[in-house]
């Protein structure tokens, strides 16, 4: 219903070798109805505009008390910047479409924006794994906990993450951008993504298609299968407690992460781990929406209201208060 497919064809073709090569994209036009672009343009704005507050504020409470400079919110704080360079990377790009009657993307631009795009994903798989481990490792082995994360642990984990993200992201753009976009330009989708690029290509796709299922077996199914080991011996762990409250309190500390780590991977998997011949431009649209522009939103309001350490630091911060750390977990910064 959104999408009006219109006749723009190739432009500025250029020579690449003895193939030809558009040198720039154009988005698919989302709708004729001016209202309908600027109630679009309004809806998304607010909600980019949300989403940085919200991962802003959540970093600068990290960074600003004491209490909070431990692994989990560590881990928290390296989340929110995932989300705030997400939502860059893409929404910018999105809105100016929206606004203007300039829809066209150049062919180096549209590679930096899936370049980004791609990296950002595997990161936050990585970060989310990591935070489980670090739950894990809390209530399972509470003992050993300041000695198996401490502040290098951590260091070595969140690196490895952005590292693994960009190393991955660097395969799989070279793959795309080195594919010959000799039919068609049109861009029907928001942004620059994998799937969306990989139905313009009038080459043999075959060999990105296996590329592609095969990151996503790196990225998403291990860890999230590392994720459900670790929630599984955590719940039995938390289930051997005696005490309703302690049981409780045990499961607080899980529940936001585990809201996160279904609104993320429910999409992705949704997204990304199906063959691209069963690619359908609305639906992915709407996939496309919810995990780079609602879900970064929802992060910082999940942690926000799950998280009591976060609420009284931010009454703390709100009141010109400071706190001091009370927890015998390692600190970070």
């Amino acid at each position: 219903m959104l999408t009006l497919l219109e006749t723009e064809k190739v432009k500025n073709p250029v020579h690449v070798g003895d193939k030809n090569q558009t040198d720039e994209f154009v988005f698919v036009k989302i709708s004729n109805h001016p209202r309908l672009q600027a109630l679009l343009f309004t809806v998304i704005l607010i909600l980019y505009i949300m989403s940085l507050m919200g991962n802003i504020l959540i970093g600068i409470i990290i960074k600003l008390n004491p209490a909070l400079h431990i692994p989990m919110y560590y881990f928290i704080s390296n989340l929110s910047l995932v989300d705030i360079c997400y939502t860059s990377v893409t929404i910018p790009k999105m809105l100016a479409i929206l606004l203007s009657e300039d829809r066209t993307i150049s062919f180096t631009a549209c590679a930096a924006q899936l370049y980004f795009f791609i990296a950002l994903g595997p990161t936050e798989c990585f970060l989310l794994a990591s935070m489980a481990y670090d739950r894990f490792t809390a209530i399972c082995n509470p003992l050993h906990y300041v000695s198996l994360m401490n502040k290098r642990r951590c260091v070595q984990l969140v690196a490895g993450s952005w590292v693994s993200g960009l190393l991955l992201s660097l395969g799989q753009t070279s793959l795309i951008v080195t594919l010959p976009f000799c039919a068609d330009n049109r861009i029907n989708h928001f942004f620059c993504d994998v799937t969306p690029l990989l139905s313009l290509a009038c080459g043999d796709t075959s060999r990105n298609e296996i590329a592609l299922f095969a990151a996503c077996i790196l990225i998403v199914i291990i860890p999230s299968m590392l994720i459900l080991v670790s929630y599984g011996r955590i719940i039995s762990t938390i289930l051997k407690i005696t005490s309703a409250q302690q049981r409780h309190k045990a499961f607080s500390t899980c529940s936001s992460h585990l809201i996160v780590i279904a609104l993320f991977y429910g999409s992705a998997t949704a997204m990304y781990l199906r063959p691209t011949s069963s690619y359908t431009p609305e639906r992915d649209k709407f996939l496309a929406l919810f995990y780079s522009v609602v879900t970064p939103t929802l992060n910082p309001i999940i942690y926000s209201l799950r998280s009591k350490d976060i609420k009284k630091a931010l009454r703390s911060l709100i009141l010109g208060k400071s706190l001091t750390p009370n927890c015998k977990q390692p600190a970070i910064a």
